[in-house]
């Protein structure tokens, strides 16, 4: 089975983290992880330049995004951009948080960075009676693959009372972090930036993301949460990972180096696929629509699962997207290939 549907770094996870796995099975199972996780604060924190104090590490951004919308529906009316990540409409609705979709433009011009694309008007048109409160950003955006400046995200800082915002592909990025807004934390109390080591290191059965933001915002989430919602085996990786800092640039640059080639390499062979148009995306995945107006996309969905045994991913569950809608997630070299032969003898066929 080839998956497409899941984006993560085909080439993960790293060596050393088999081995750092391997070292923790004798000595991180016993015992009770370190409830304040102070190792592994410490290590992401210094990384990043932050207080140890405004880092969360949580069981993935999953766990994260149920707290982060705890507070959202305490503060009100939250924006949710369309087509989104449905996770923030299921923890807001953990909390019976009041939410309101922010419908996105679905055509743009590169990869991108490039402006946020709804002005305050656009704001003011969706909330209409309501005035929101919160707003949750993903940067890249999830599904389209866009990359918004940090330039025209700031000023929504002073418009809400809460923005979280959503970096979990960021680190994949090639000059992603040049539009983070991490430099931003410290100046805005309001902002919750959070991130995943999932995608980064093709380790989502491991679960662990964190959280940053105000020091007195994230011991409120932890006090609210069970304890120990990181294993050991988690914590122990993740701290090893990130205090290698040599080590962790290294990694970072092999994958954005492949998010650049590949996802360009593909995008270009999938444009000349009869009925598809792959959007420009700075992400490691590249989402699809049909060129036929009202065309299903899903006889190719099932076909390429049937017939191919290649996954990718339903739309349907998007905000504003259907079934004339795929998003595939780059591949290595010979799963790209894979993919497009399959695309092929699927049109062959017709």
């Amino acid at each position: 089975m080839l998956d497409a549907s899941a984006s993560l770094v085909p080439f993960g996870p790293p060596p050393r983290l088999r081995r750092l796995l391997r070292r923790a099975l004798s000595s991180d199972l016993r015992d009770y992880p370190d409830r304040d996780y102070r190792a592994l604060r410490g290590a992401i924190a210094a990384w990043h330049g932050l207080d140890p104090a405004m880092v969360l590490p949580g069981n993935g951004a999953a766990e994260l995004f149920t707290w982060a919308a705890r507070d959202a529906a305490a503060s009100g009316l939250s924006l949710l951009p369309a087509p989104g990540f449905a996770d923030y409409r299921r923890a807001l609705d953990c909390w019976g948080g009041a939410w309101l979709s922010l419908p996105l433009p679905l055509d743009w011009r590169g990869a991108g960075p490039s402006a946020w694309p709804l002005a305050e008007a656009a704001i003011a048109t969706a909330a209409a009676s309501s005035r929101p409160a919160v707003l949750w950003l993903t940067n890249p955006h999830n599904p389209t693959g866009q990359l918004w400046s940090r330039a025209s995200l700031q000023p929504l800082l002073e418009r809400f009372a809460l923005v979280v915002a959503d970096e979990a592909f960021l680190p994949l990025v090639p000059a992603g972090e040049d539009q983070s807004l991490l430099p931003l934390l410290p100046a805005h109390p309001n902002l919750v930036v959070i991130r995943s080591l999932t995608k980064l290191f093709s380790i989502a059965g491991l679960r662990l993301g964190y959280a940053l933001g105000g020091a007195e915002r994230l011991s409120r989430w932890a006090a609210w949460r069970d304890p120990w919602p990181v294993n050991g085996l988690a914590a122990a990786a993740g701290q090893a990972l990130m205090a290698d800092q040599a080590g962790l640039r290294r990694w970072q640059q092999r994958v954005q180096h492949w998010v650049a080639a590949e996802g360009a390499w593909l995008a270009g062979r999938l444009a000349a696929v009869p009925g598809l148009e792959p959007l420009p995306s700075a992400a490691n995945y590249l989402l699809v629509r049909s060129t036929a107006a009202a065309a299903s996309l899903q006889p190719l969905r099932l076909a390429l699962e049937r017939q191919h045994r290649i996954l990718v991913r339903d739309c349907r569950s998007f905000e504003g997207l259907g079934e004339g809608w795929l998003r595939i997630a780059v591949q290595s070299r010979a799963g790209n290939r894979r993919l497009l032969a399959a695309l092929e003898q699927i049109n062959r066929g017709r």
